[in-house]
């Protein structure tokens, strides 16, 4: 890592973090001039602690630094004083998103392309089950908001909840979320198969004396990892209602090409996994390939002048459709806490439809937007039919809307608070490549969603994922009742690992309130290396994910990003 980069981390790490003028700097609780903070419970949150290095060079094991306090934001309306003693709790939710649970031993990823596309390889994607595990572990711990204490409503998943596609991936994150024992492993039953045990340069090898290019950034020696990541390791499974929102790398292969191509189909389920290309050339073809040129693929494989490894090939890595996915959803036996299907409609898994609404609570309703285009690569966006279905849903539950000229609109309608839920963002849904399964269908851009949630004074935030960043954007309306927040939230594989509590309250003076709360999972912030039980493991995946020589330290977001008090014009 560069120098620059290590003071990037600085800033990463929450050390040197950007402040709001104005604004107080008590451990947690609601900070604005001239009142005190509200009552709240940090505990468990970054409210409390925060994740921070130890040391200012090399590999850093992590501790616990202090915690965020909850910045207003108020581009969009104006804090009044004393609101914190009129609000009333409309609802409480929990985002996850950016899970990416991996078959880290599939044949079908191209782990060799990193040097280009860092996310190809992850020197701890093998602790993927274990680190979400803690992640529900801190969800049921926490059970309510910290502003308001109001239990949990729902939790909802926006998307990339597998890495590849894969149904044992699939399996892993259904019984993560429900309960039950996993085993994070596929191929041969005794033993790891995979990249990190290949004797190559270009990885991290953990039980190795190997000086490979990441034990020569400081990653230690770690006998026995691998045995114990392939090891059983049970969820407790959520208490809270769950929702599930589609992602790419839940509908493409790697997340970006597109599925249907037969030789790549075979690969998943096949016994030859291209761990090493014969020359930088090599893997740089595939990575053009995977990016831009999909047909390319085969070929750029073929091209490939390292034999393959021979590993123990596995039918549950086949890859799953979108239909299959939401099939496995309705599972009775994959209910949980529920609802029956989370969020996907009795009927979904045989018209492939994965978009719906739910209420949230009483008066709040959740729109799920399927953002994934079926042609394949990174970005997204809507088909016209989910596009124009949006728009029914808000006016369904809009006393008052505005029409695609600016005029007012009202009927005889009870109003609905709307939050609604994707995996892209409003900029990475620029991808309108026609979809193979509706080739004739307009594809909708996030620039066009922006105009129409415009319309309703009653969208209070777009909530999602996909950039594995924390970023929160203000989308000012033509009226200060137009307005609406849009919540980015890091992953959970990629540093920081967070999840964002939202909890939306009543200010009873005209204003409503989105109070945001980052957390992390349930997992000692540093743990000796020895220690290799699931809870050590966790620990460890936090700490690897830190080191990653392709971190990126933006991804952490600035301060009015993180925990904060969104205002809303609320028109009422």
């Amino acid at each position: 890592m560069s120098d620059i980069n290590r003071r990037r981390f600085l800033t990463f790490a929450g050390l040197g973090a950007i402040g709001t003028v104005g604004f107080g700097a008590r451990p947690w609780g609601l900070q604005y001039a001239g009142a005190a903070p509200l009552p709240t419970s940090g505990a468990g949150t970054t409210l409390e602690a925060v994740a921070v290095p130890l040391g200012s060079s090399g590999y850093r094991r992590l501790g616990a630094g202090p915690g965020w306090p909850t910045i207003v934001r108020t581009e969009l309306a104006e804090a009044r004083s004393g609101r914190e003693d009129r609000r009333t709790a409309l609802a409480s939710l929990v985002q996850l998103t950016d899970v990416h649970l991996v078959d880290a031993q599939s044949p079908m990823r191209f782990e060799y392309v990193h040097p280009f596309t860092g996310s190809a390889f992850r020197p701890h994607e093998t602790l993927t089950a274990q680190g979400l595990v803690a992640l529900v572990a801190r969800v049921n711990a926490l059970a309510s908001g910290p502003h308001t204490q109001r239990p949990f409503d729902a939790v909802v998943s926006t998307g990339d909840n597998t890495d590849n596609k894969e149904f044992a991936e699939l399996g892993w994150f259904l019984t993560a979320l429900n309960g039950g024992t996993i085993v994070p492993n596929t191929g041969a039953p005794d033993r790891y198969e995979g990249v990190q045990n290949s004797g190559a340069e270009l990885y991290w090898n953990p039980e190795s004396s190997l000086q490979d290019m990441y034990k020569k950034a400081g990653f230690p020696e770690i006998p026995g990892l691998l045995g114990a990541a392939i090891a059983p390791v049970t969820s407790p499974g959520l208490r809270t209602p769950w929702y599930c929102v589609f992602g790419n790398h839940d509908d493409s292969v790697q997340g970006t090409v597109p599925s249907g191509i037969p030789p790549l189909e075979a690969m998943y389920t096949g016994s030859l996994k291209f761990e090493v290309p014969g020359s930088p050339e090599e893997a740089k073809a595939v990575d053009i390939a995977t990016r831009f040129d999909p047909g390319a693929i085969p070929a750029a494989l073929s091209a490939i002048t390292t034999p393959a490894r021979v590993v123990t090939p596995d039918p549950a890595r086949a890859p799953f459709t979108p239909r299959q996915f939401i099939a496995a959803h309705l599972d009775p036996a994959n209910t949980g806490p529920g609802p029956v299907g989370h969020g996907f409609a009795p009927d979904a898994g045989e018209t492939g439809i994965g978009y719906y609404s739910f209420e949230i609570a009483p008066g709040v309703v959740g729109i799920s937007m399927d953002s994934t285009n079926r042609a394949g690569f990174v970005d997204g966006s809507l088909g016209a039919a989910q596009f124009r279905w949006i728009e029914d849903t808000l006016v369904a539950g809009s006393s008052r809307y505005f029409d695609t000229a600016g005029n007012p609109v009202t009927q005889a309608r009870s109003d609905t608070w709307f939050v609604l839920f994707s995996h892209h963002t409003s900029g990475s849904m620029d991808n309108v490549v026609p979809d193979p399964s509706a080739p004739a269908e307009p594809r909708i851009r996030g620039s066009r969603l922006v105009d129409l949630l415009h319309r309703f004074p009653n969208v209070l935030a777009w909530v999602n994922g996909h950039t594995h960043e924390n970023r929160i954007t203000p989308w000012p309306g033509s009226t200060p009742e137009q307005s609406f927040w849009e919540i980015n939230t890091a992953s959970h594989i990629d540093f920081p690992q967070h999840g964002r509590i939202v909890e939306v309250v009543d200010n009873v003076d005209g204003t409503v309130s989105l109070l945001t709360t980052l957390f992390e999972a349930d997992s000692p912030y540093s743990v000796d290396h020895t220690d290799l039980s699931p809870l050590g493991l966790a620990s460890l995946y936090r700490e690897l994910s830190f080191n990653d020589i392709h971190a990126d330290p933006d991804l952490l977001g600035g301060t009015p990003d993180r925990n904060v008090e969104l205002v809303l014009a609320s028109g009422r």
